[in-house]
């Protein structure tokens, strides 16, 4: 394993053994587990402002395609879970056995960057990020898991940024 990343892990990794740490990872990992936050607040968004309602849908689609592109990346990769250290239990469980890249990761930064275009004042970023952070200190990612789910997710939200203020004033 690459050694920051290994660093990096375990200090993390020390903060959900506090409870109010261990609690904060737990929600926020269920929060984003499969991007449902992220598709609520979307649909919210949709609701909520009808005059740029079908920027806001295009903007949930592409959360849901980063999420999807994860997937299949994790497929091919077949990169497994970080090992917890011996008598640990997990603090969260996951949907599968592969961690590279995190889908929490690459839905919330797409969240982050197509929403926050619609919305900036919203606090997508920093939730984004604890979410992010919340796979770190539970100890089932990898940061360059995490790093690499972020750059997914940018990646997909950049390239459909016209596509989704296509019409939109």
């Amino acid at each position: 394993m690459f050694r920051p990343d290994h660093d990096l892990l375990d200090m993390l990794r020390r903060c959900g053994r506090h409870p109010y740490g261990a609690a904060a990872a737990k929600g926020l990992s269920l929060a984003g587990e499969h991007g449902a936050v992220w598709l609520a607040a979307g649909l919210a968004g949709a609701a909520a402002d009808p005059a740029r309602r079908r920027a806001w849908l295009r903007a949930t689609t592409l959360v849901a395609a980063s999420h999807a592109a994860s997937m299949a990346v994790k497929r091919v990769v077949r990169r497994p879970r970080p090992p917890l250290p011996p008598g640990a239990t997990p603090l969260v469980r996951t949907a599968g056995r592969h961690s590279f890249p995190s889908s929490h990761a690459a839905s919330s930064a797409a969240a982050a960057l197509a929403f926050g275009a619609l919305a900036p004042a919203a606090p997508f970023r920093p939730l984004a990020t604890a979410i992010c952070l919340s796979r770190l200190v539970a100890g089932v990612h990898y940061p360059t898991d995490v790093a690499f789910g972020a750059l997914l997710g940018a990646t997909t939200a950049r390239l459909g940024r016209d596509w989704t203020h296509r019409g939109v004033r």
